[in-house]
């Protein structure tokens, strides 16, 4: 039973945590998309620590010729807040937005900057619409972006900007975690530990919460409900799985919290 659980859950990470290439590299770039650097790379604040590595491992290597990182206060950050003060006492969080954080963090640990800083964004939805606004506030345009988010909400980042954008814009998706369930010892695991990895109840909690959102019907975020993102498919395979965990984990489908909530 628990190895069919894990089986589920691993479906829908695979769903949610999209990588459009297997390394974030000139090279991989080039091979997929022909393109030596994307115009822009976004981290959003939402994302787990290792997301400031990605970011900057990504700096680095050139991989695109602006970065920003995008991230108010929303229902993560405080868990972000007080992880990244446990780790690098150093760095003072209390009360930052998370994209202050991630920019203390890339310039203690690896002396990099980002271009732009977004810091008034509260959820998926006005982290890609501030984003825009930001962009065209500094006139930059953009035919490629790279878009770095936590692996459950990846897949709803995507489609938030596919909304706004037109065809002919590349996405790269490149969700700064790929997790595999396994069973060890009757107990759901991790099988490769990732730095700041959410705990076990509140990754499937996450990931409960994106398939509602992700549906194109009257409770949706698509086109259909609320209109926040753009369609996307659910194959049959995710929304079965869904269906079992639901059968476990029912009271696991986060709401969203009003709190975050925005007009935009």
């Amino acid at each position: 039973m628990k190895d069919h659980i894990a089986e589920c859950i691993n479906l829908l990470g695979d769903f949610c945590g999209k990588r459009d290439v297997p390394q974030l590299t000139p090279d991989e770039l080039r091979k997929k998309y022909g393109l030596e650097q994307a115009d822009v790379m976004v981290l959003f604040g939402g994302s787990i620590m290792c997301g400031g590595d990605v970011l900057a491992h990504a700096m680095q290597k050139g991989i695109a010729k602006r970065y920003i990182i995008v991230g108010g206060a929303g229902h993560t950050t405080e868990t972000l807040r007080l992880r990244m003060h446990g780790e690098f006492p150093d760095i003072e969080t209390a009360g930052l937005p998370e994209a202050k954080i991630f920019e203390a963090y890339i310039e203690h640990r690896y002396r990099l900057k980002a271009d732009f800083l977004e810091c008034n964004s509260t959820n998926c939805g006005n982290n890609i619409t501030y984003l825009l606004e930001l962009l065209k506030e500094h006139n930059i345009s953009f035919k490629s972006m790279i878009l770095a988010q936590d692996a459950t909400m990846q897949h709803r980042m995507e489609a938030g900007l596919r909304k706004y954008v037109s065809d002919d814009v590349i996405i790269i998706n490149y969700a700064v975690y790929g997790a595999h369930v396994i069973v060890k010892n009757g107990e759901l695991v991790f099988e490769k530990e990732i730095w700041g990895m959410w705990d076990m109840d509140r990754y499937i909690t996450l990931l409960m919460g994106e398939i509602p959102r992700l549906s194109d019907d009257a409770d949706g975020y698509g086109p259909k409900g609320k209109g926040y993102i753009a369609h996307v498919d659910i194959p049959k395979e995710v929304k079965a799985a869904f269906e079992e965990l639901k059968k476990e984990y029912a009271d696991k489908i986060r709401e969203a919290n009003p709190l975050y909530g925005s007009a935009k």
